[in-house]
């Protein structure tokens, strides 16, 4: 929230989540049959971080997920950013020198003087309004402009000036925004207006303005990250100037690289009993941190049974399907037995630690506690007119989201087929095509999970929930497209709350996604490296690492 001794139309950087409790969360190729991450284990001064993240795009436009994201935050510039260690998730100017609302609908933002990207053009507030200007007109559908639904315009005032004007005023969550996915600052003279910009021509132009440069690209093999010398913004010179990026296809050889200090930090993801062998070895030391981390199904609305596209298509069925699925669902169990507890059950859309968060599926589906219930998910079933058995298509990642996926999916199939109301066609993809088919209507139900852009409960209802949201799953409801809209201009917490509550209601009636589990994210490194920060800035940083 801001400040609340602040007026309403010109408000300076102090945003607070204060008394609001942050979540619990957290941080090449190598072959399939092993291989040793990147090798020296950090030797020469170079840090080697392992991860079997998958990244879509170097280009901010084309990209909307952790693995991509994560890479970002090394080499991009933001206007604003997370301090290191921040316990309230608070933005603070990075590139900017100053930021705040000049009016109801304008936030404006000064450039500090004498900024430059890596090749040595100079940054200025054309570049700022080229950055957010291609990222709505490219409207990749896997990129993040559904988090700029607010722009209007942006307007160039200055070389260091820009003013952001908004389509609502008192935007409670813009200068969030800034700070996320959609607000990297690229350059102009690289990146072509109109169309997503090759990773290769990206690295060969140099075109970057974050604490690091790219001087070796391949993408989910290895990526080499040097310190940018003349990077101005929040996070200072990196503790150490080379850091190596690998990419593992098995997690498996993976734990047993950090184990043997072949690499020096791991940064998603390891199973749940991997992180538990881990923890009882002195060679290495886990890490947790602050978080959000959520699982979820997805309902794609012309595809899922009886949807809008389908042949037999009929709204009233499909959202007792929908409905039915939630009824048999037993979350405790799959927390349990797949995760041993380091995912817990979710029951609303905001997760357990912020403002809003409900029990909304433990409530109104399965028995009322949090248990399935087979005999209320016939009786819904046949109250509609569906006929049983369903069958249902569903689809899940192996690769991006952890090997533990599959245990994840082979339970929720379990679980739904157990009474005979469910006959369940479970089916796998990677994630580079998955990313590619689940927006192009391929899949009826699939899996998703969700890594915080920001610290506000806003962050999981208008990605989702918005009309054209970033899910494309052809979900829109007009009474909470105005919702959303009206908890972002309402500053009084309290009113906000209760905003939050309303959303979730009728989406959990809707059923667009069902929650599934809450997370903490993990980071692992070896003994002796320093500097491993978890934060509420929910981005995993490579600049304070030193060993």
């Amino acid at each position: 929230m801001f400040d609340a001794a602040l007026t309403p139309t010109r408000r300076t950087l102090l945003l607070s989540m204060a008394g609001v409790p942050v979540l619990l969360s957290a941080c090449a190729q190598t072959s399939e049959d092993g291989g040793d991450g990147g090798g020296s284990g950090g030797e020469g001064g170079t840090i080697t971080v392992g991860t079997t993240d998958k990244v879509t795009s170097l280009d901010p436009a084309a990209a909307y997920d952790n693995g991509s994201s994560t890479v970002w935050t090394q080499c991009y510039g933001y206007l604003l950013s997370v301090a290191i260690g921040s316990e309230d998730g608070r933005p603070e100017p990075d590139l900017a020198e100053t930021a705040e609302f000049t009016g109801d609908t304008v936030y404006t933002v000064t450039l500090k003087e004498g900024l430059t990207f890596a090749n040595g053009n100079t940054l200025t507030s054309e570049d700022v309004k080229h950055s957010f200007d291609r990222t709505i007109a490219i409207n990749d559908p896997n990129g993040p402009s559904s988090l700029l639904g607010n722009l209007d315009s942006v307007e160039i005032v200055d070389d260091l000036t820009v003013e952001f004007h908004l389509k609502q005023a008192g935007d409670q969550t813009f200068p969030y925004v800034l700070t996320s996915p959609a607000g990297p600052i690229v350059d102009a003279d690289v990146f072509p207006a109109d169309e997503v910009l090759p990773d290769n021509d990206i690295v060969d132009a140099e075109a970057f303005s974050g604490p690091y440069r790219i001087t070796s690209w391949a993408i989910n093999e290895l990526v080499t990250f040097e310190a940018f010398e003349d990077y101005a913004g929040l996070y200072g010179t990196p503790a150490t100037a080379s850091v190596v990026m690998s990419y593992y296809a098995d997690q498996n050889n993976m734990k047993l690289d950090i184990q043997q200090g072949n690499i020096d930090c791991v940064w998603r993801s390891l199973s749940a009993t991997d992180i538990a062998d881990l923890q009882s070895d002195d060679a290495v030391t886990v890490h947790d941190g602050p978080g959000g981390e959520i699982r979820y199904i997805v309902f794609n609305f012309h595809t899922n049974p009886y949807g809008e596209e389908t042949e037999d298509a009929d709204p009233d069925k499909a959202r007792a399907v929908r409905q039915a699925v939630a009824d048999l669902l037993d979350r405790e169990a799959i927390s349990t037995s797949v995760y041993n507890g380091t995912y817990t059950p979710l029951y609303s859309y905001i997760p357990e630690g912020l403002p809003g968060s409900g029990t909304q599926f433990q409530d109104m589906y399965g028995d009322g506690s949090g248990g399935p219930d087979p005999d209320r998910a016939r009786t819904r079933l046949e109250d509609a007119g569906v006929e049983i058995p369903v069958s249902l298509s569903l689809q899940y990642n192996p690769d991006h989201y952890g090997n533990s996926s599959g245990d994840e999916y082979a339970a929720v199939k379990s679980q739904l087929e157990a009474d005979g109301l469910f006959e369940v066609d479970l089916q796998s993809t990677e994630w580079v095509q998955y990313s590619e088919d689940r927006v192009a209507d391929v899949y009826p139900a699939y899996q998703l999970g969700w890594f915080p852009d920001y610290s506000d409960a806003d962050n999981y209802l208008a990605p989702f929930f918005a009309t054209e949201n970033f899910l494309g799953n052809h979900y829109s409801n007009p009474e909470v497209d105005e919702l959303i809209a009206q908890q972002r201009g309402t500053e009084d917490e309290a009113e906000r709350e209760a905003l939050f509550v309303q959303i979730q209601d009728l989406v959990a009636e809707d059923i667009s996604t069902l929650p599934l589990l809450q997370g903490a994210q993990i980071a692992v490194s070896t003994a002796e490296v320093q500097g491993v920060t978890l934060d509420s800035s929910f981005k995993f940083r490579v600049s304070p690492l030193s060993k």
